[in-house]
């Protein structure tokens, strides 16, 4: 009897929390679900620190910005952001992104994937590596 009550427990801790699959994914690192651009060396990441701080690594630009967070809701604000070298392309698609995550209002996790959801929803993975 005492075996198989371990057994049930390693196994119960073994189990993924439901909520902690639910939280906001604070201290990791998330990178945007779309297809690579031509031209670009990278997809666009977002490091989210414990509380709320945002490093970005986007198609081309990278900088600071600030998440806060109350339930399912979701405020953005950008910091400064430096560019690199990039196309024309690469640039209005760093612009295009960062206005929609300033219009992000609610979120949404299902498992590893994060809906910021506003005008549009960006879709993250979270990076599990």
């Amino acid at each position: 009897m005492r075996i198989a009550m371990l057994a049930v427990m390693a196994a119960l801790m073994a189990m993924p929390d439901a909520a902690q699959a639910q939280e906001f994914p604070f201290g990791l690192e998330v990178t945007l679900d779309v297809p690579q651009m031509a031209g670009a060396r990278r997809r666009p990441t977002i490091e989210v620190g414990d509380n709320g701080e945002a490093k970005l690594d986007l198609w081309c630009k990278t900088g600071r910005g600030q998440f806060s967070v109350a339930g399912d809701t979701v405020i953005f604000m950008p910091g400064q952001l430096t560019a690199d070298v990039c196309t024309p392309q690469l640039a209005q698609a760093d612009d295009a992104l960062l206005a929609n995550l300033a219009n992000v209002a609610n979120w949404k996790r299902q498992g590893d994937t994060v809906l910021l959801i506003g005008q549009s929803t960006l879709r993250f993975h979270v990076n599990t590596n």
